[in-house]
């Protein structure tokens, strides 16, 4: 990625899972990467990743719902890196529950995190690449930014909510003609440690929807996605194409799929611990470190041919297309013998 040699990257929830992925992948292209997130241990082995991977890094310890921190996180990284040319958007903080069993605290401080993290993560980057007419913004997004499921209302509602800012800042990026971009990366079920660590009611662990990618694939994916931000979204996962195509043509039947499904396909057979982590109120990785990959190695895979279609979309349009096609006739059987 020569595009991003010698470049200012930062980083949101880069103390783990997608973000330190991510921070790694990033630092392999010979970039200056900032990691923000607010885990003392999940940051102290991001920082030792990173370099071991070539770059030049910096973390700071920041609560992406406090606007005036990541601010003065902002400031920070220009003082100590150079002029911001990325900013990556990725911290959240979720529950697994059925919305009666939230409460409204619980509620807004995933949304805080999880969508307004978002929104003054893009404003601190703003400030500083519009008077230097340059810069890019990836926010990386999920399927649940167009499809709602079970068990996940506020990570769902958050997601949507991105998108629907992401959009609305693209088209004045656009009006004014401005030189700076902003993507969105919509992601599938991933292995990373979330799944321990996420605020559960559920009576049984936690679990990606299947198939389950290795983070490293939606790292590969944001980088991508940074050195070429002119598109205005990438779909990375098969799972995501056939989700968010059916969706598009039967979301009736895509709701009364997941009313049978999504409870038993988030959760693994064995009960959740009791003494599990919640990361909501207070980073999980504060004296522990995660890590990147979560419980479910054995079941997670490393490639996705979707995302080589994607990315070389012009030239394997018709396969694209074929692909397409295919993930909706299969989809709608699928949907049709479940809703029997």
């Amino acid at each position: 990625m020569h595009e991003l040699a010698d470049k200012t990257v930062v980083i949101t929830g880069a103390s783990g899972g997608v973000g330190r992925a991510t921070a790694i992948e990033f630092a392999r292209c010979g970039v200056r990467v900032a990691l923000l997130a607010r885990g003392a241990a999940g940051l102290e082995g991001a920082v030792a990743d990173v370099g071991k991977a070539g770059g030049k890094v910096v973390a700071i310890s920041v609560d992406v719902a406090d606007p005036d921190a990541v601010e003065a996180a902002a400031e920070q990284v220009e003082a100590e890196l150079g002029p911001i040319d990325v900013w990556v958007n990725v911290a959240f903080s979720s529950l697994f529950a059925p919305f009666h069993e939230i409460d409204a605290a619980e509620f807004k401080r995933a949304t805080e995190v999880t969508y307004l993290g978002y929104v003054y993560g893009t404003m601190a980057a703003l400030k500083r690449m519009r008077p230097r007419g340059s810069g890019t913004i990836v926010q990386v997004g999920s399927a649940l930014a167009y499809r709602g499921i079970p068990l996940q209302s506020a990570y769902c509602g958050a997601k949507h909510a991105i998108q629907g800012f992401n959009e609305s800042l693209r088209c004045e990026l656009l009006h004014e003609k401005s030189p700076i971009h902003t993507t969105m990366v919509q992601l599938p079920a991933l292995n990373t440690p979330q799944f321990s660590w996420v605020l559960s009611r559920l009576p049984r662990q936690a679990q990606p929807v299947p198939p389950i990618y290795q983070p490293e694939v939606a790292a590969r994916a944001i980088v991508w996605a940074a050195a070429h931000p002119e598109r205005r979204e990438y779909w990375v996962g098969a799972s995501t194409v056939a989700t968010l195509l059916v969706n598009a043509v039967a979301p009736g039947m895509l709701d009364r799929y997941l009313g049978k499904t999504g409870y038993s396909s988030q959760q693994t057979d064995e009960p959740r611990r009791p003494d599990q982590p919640a990361n909501l109120w207070e980073p999980a990785d504060a004296s522990s470190d995660f890590g990147t990959h979560g419980k479910f190695d054995d079941r997670a895979v490393e490639r996705s041919r979707q995302w080589w279609f994607s990315k070389h979309h012009r030239s394997a349009g018709v396969a694209v297309g074929a692909l397409a096609a295919s993930a909706v006739v299969g989809g709608l059987a699928l949907l049709r013998r479940a809703s029997a």
